[in-house]
C-alpha cells in the first residue's frame, strides 16, 4: 500500500544542502517512489495511508563507524589514554563477555540510535550474528564486520576469517555482514592481505582502524620504513569496499593513496576528541575527493551514538583546524552523515531522500524556538547542524516501518533493556 508523507519541508541529504519545501513524499514498498512540492504531487489512491507531519523529514543518518554494544562499557576507563583504556578496561572486560550479553546491549544500543535518527549503522565487534538478529529485532539496518583480533578467547585469525566470509551468504538489505581486521598493528601484515582478498572476491565492506593515534604506528614504521596507509597498500589491502576508521594522522602521500585506491573514511570527531587522539584533515580529503562518512566510534569511547553531536563537532572542529569558518558548511556537515555517509559504506541506496532510495525516513519537530527565525527554506539545514539536535526527533521509519513514534520506541521494550544492560555491565565490570 501506498504511504504518502506531507511536511513542512523535506531535506535531501546531498551535498548542495537541497530543501523542498511543502513537500510531499511517496513510499511504496519500502522504497520512496515520488518526492517533490505538494503542488506537483501526483494523485494520491484511495487506500493510500497519508501522514502529516508538522516538521521536516530528513534521511535517516548513517553511522559508518561504532561498536555499539560496548554500551556495557559507557563511562568506564575515564581520562586514560587509548593504549591504556584498551588494555586494562576494555580488553580484560570483553574477554567475559557472553552471546547474549553482546545481543542484549546491541538491542538497546539500535533503539537508542533510531531514536537519535540513526537508521544505518557499521558495527564492529564480536557475536556478529547475535549483532544481526538484535538489528532485525528493532528494525534498524547495519552492517555488520566481523572482527579479527588477536585476543584470548575469539579463535585463531584463520577461524575469524572463515566465520566472517560464511556469514556473507546470510546478508540481505537489512543486515549485510563484512569483514572488520582491527588494525595494523593487532592483526598480522599476511592476515590482512586474506582479510582484503577475501573482502573483494566476495564483495564484502572491509573496515580497518587506521592511523587512529600519532603513536600507533611506530613500531611498523621502524621494521618496515612505510606509514600504515603505505604498508596497506604494499600488501594489497587497499582495493575494493575499504572504509579506514579514524584516518587521523595522515600525511600527503597517505592521503593521495587513499584518493588513488579510492578508501573511503569513517570521521569519528567525537571520539577522536574525547580520547585526544587528533584532529583528522577532513578539509584535505574532501578536496581530494576522498569519499567520507561521519561515525561515533564506541559508546565506551565517546561517550554517545549521536550523530547530531558528530557532525556539529565535525563542522567547528574543521573550521577551528583551518582557522576558516567556511572550511565545512552547514549543508556539508548533515551531508556527511547522510548522503556522504551512504556513499562511503557503498550504498547508494540509502542516506538521501530521492526516488529510488530505502525509505528511511526521520521527522524531526520545527514547533521548537531552535528552528526560529527561517527567512529562507536554507535556514532549516542551517538550525539541524547548529540549533538542534536528537531530542528534537520524533518519529523515524526504516523501510516506510515506523520504528520510533514521538520519541519511543515500537519495537523493543527499553525500559527493560536498559535494566538488563546495568546487570551485565556490573557483572562484566566484576561488581
Amino acid at each position: 500500500m501506498l504511504q504518502r508523507f506531507t511536511a513542512r519541508a523535506v531535506v535531501v541529504g546531498d551535498r548542495a544542502g537541497t530543501v523542498v519545501p511543502d513537500a510531499v513524499l511517496d513510499v511504496g514498498d519500502g522504497v520512496i517512489s515520488w518526492v517533490g512540492p505538494a503542488a506537483d504531487a501526483p494523485p494520491v489512491p484511495e487506500e493510500a495511508e497519508v501522514r502529516q507531519l508538522p516538521g521536516v523529514l530528513t534521511p535517516g543518518m548513517v553511522n559508518t563507524h561504532s561498536h555499539a554494544p560496548m554500551v556495557l562499557f559507557r563511562g568506564q576507563g575515564e581520562g586514560l589514554p587509548l593504549d591504556r583504556w584498551l588494555r586494562e578496561v576494555m580488553w580484560p572486560r570483553e574477554a567475559r563477555l557472553t552471546p547474549e550479553d553482546v545481543e542484549v546491549a546491541m538491542t538497546a544500543a539500535s533503539a537508542e540510535m533510531l531514536r537519535h535518527g540513526v537508521t544505518t549503522s557499521v558495527e564492529m565487534y564480536f557475536q556478529p550474528e547475535r549483532i544481526g538478529s538484535a538489528v532485525r529485532a528493532t528494525g534498524a539496518r547495519a552492517v555488520v564486520a566481523n572482527p579479527l583480533i588477536g585476543l584470548p578467547g575469539f579463535g585463531t585469525f584463520d577461524e575469524q576469517l572463515a566465520t566472517a566470509v560464511g556469514l556473507a551468504g546470510n546478508s540481505d538489505e537489512q543486515v549485510e555482514f563484512g569483514i572488520g581486521p582491527h588494525s595494523a598493528y593487532t592483526v598480522p601484515l599476511p592476515v590482512l592481505t586474506q582479510a582484503a582478498e577475501a573482502a573483494r572476491e566476495h564483495g564484502l565492506l572491509l573496515t580497518v582502524h587506521v592511523a587512529e593515534t600519532a603513536t600507533e604506528g611506530n613500531e611498523l614504521l621502524a621494521t618496515h620504513g612505510l606509514s600504515v596507509p603505505a604498508l596497506l597498500a604494499a600488501h594489497d589491502v587497499l582495493g575494493g569496499r575499504v572504509l579506514g576508521a579514524h584516518c587521523v594522522h595522515m600525511d600527503d602521500g597517505d592521503l593521495e593513496l587513499w584518493r588513488e585506491y579510492d578508501v573511503a573514511v569513517a570521521h569519528c570527531p567525537g571520539s577522536n576528541s574525547k580520547l585526544a587522539s587528533g584532529t583528522a584533515r577532513l578539509r584535505d580529503m574532501l578536496d581530494l575527493g576522498i569519499r567520507v562518512g561521519m561515525g561515533t566510534d564506541g559508546p565506551a569511547s565517546n561517550d554517545n551514538l549521536d550523530l547530531f553531536e558528530d557532525l556539529r563537532l565535525a563542522a567547528q572542529l574543521a573550521r577551528l583546524r583551518e582557522r576558516d569558518a567556511t572550511a565545512l558548511t552547514a549543508p556539508e556537515a548533515l551531508w556527511l552523515a547522510t548522503g556522504a555517509a551512504a556513499a562511503a559504506i557503498g550504498r547508494e541506496d540509502l542516506g538521501q531522500l530521492t526516488a529510488g532510495r530505502r525509505a528511511d525516513l526521520v521527522h524531526v519537530d520545527t514547533e521548537d524556538i531552535a528552528f526560529t527565525p527561517v527567512g529562507d527554506v536554507t535556514d532549516l539545514v542551517t538550525h539541524l547542524v547548529w540549533s538542534v539536535g536528537s531530542r528534537h526527533v520524533r518519529d523515524t521509519w526504516v523501510a516506510g516501518r515506523q520504528v520510533v513514534r514521538d520519541g519511543i520506541s515500537t519495537t523493543v521494550d527499553e525500559a527493560a533493556l536498559r535494566a538488563d544492560v546495568q546487570t551485565r555491565a556490573m557483572r562484566l565490570a566484576g561488581r
